[in-house]
């Protein structure tokens, strides 16, 4: 009975993250210098990928007839944590090198690590 619930809010996850990675390219080509593009694709990362993976769980949950089903939902799962772990991170390690070796030519209007490593 809740079986064909599960699968299509599993269904809309999966739409929604396909959604987030159209909207992630468009502000990968649009937005203005590497920071905020940065933010762009760790935004398609993050939603664009965790959505649908937990949009294959459910999905997968959801048929019970489906042959492994229990495995595939939980490596989505699985998965699904890792990338919300691992985004966030390889974006900073990215931002900070980019900075660190001035390779990126921006000019903030304030600075909060310049100034606290000059003080």
């Amino acid at each position: 009975m809740i079986g064909p619930v599960i699968f299509w809010i599993g269904s809309a996850l999966f739409i929604v993250g396909g959604v987030f990675d159209i909207l992630a390219a468009i502000g990968m080509l649009r937005f203005p210098n590497f920071y905020v593009r940065l933010h762009a694709a760790t935004i398609g990362a993050i939603y664009g990928a965790v959505l649908p993976l937990i949009g294959i769980a459910l999905m997968a949950l959801g048929l019970p007839e489906l042959p492994g089903h229990l495995t595939i939902a939980g490596a989505s799962f699985i998965t699904a944590v890792v990338l919300l772990v691992v985004a966030p991170v390889g974006s900073h390690v990215l931002a900070h090198a980019a900075r660190r070796s001035r390779s990126v030519q921006w000019k903030p209007l304030v600075d909060a690590i310049e100034e606290e490593e000059g003080a």
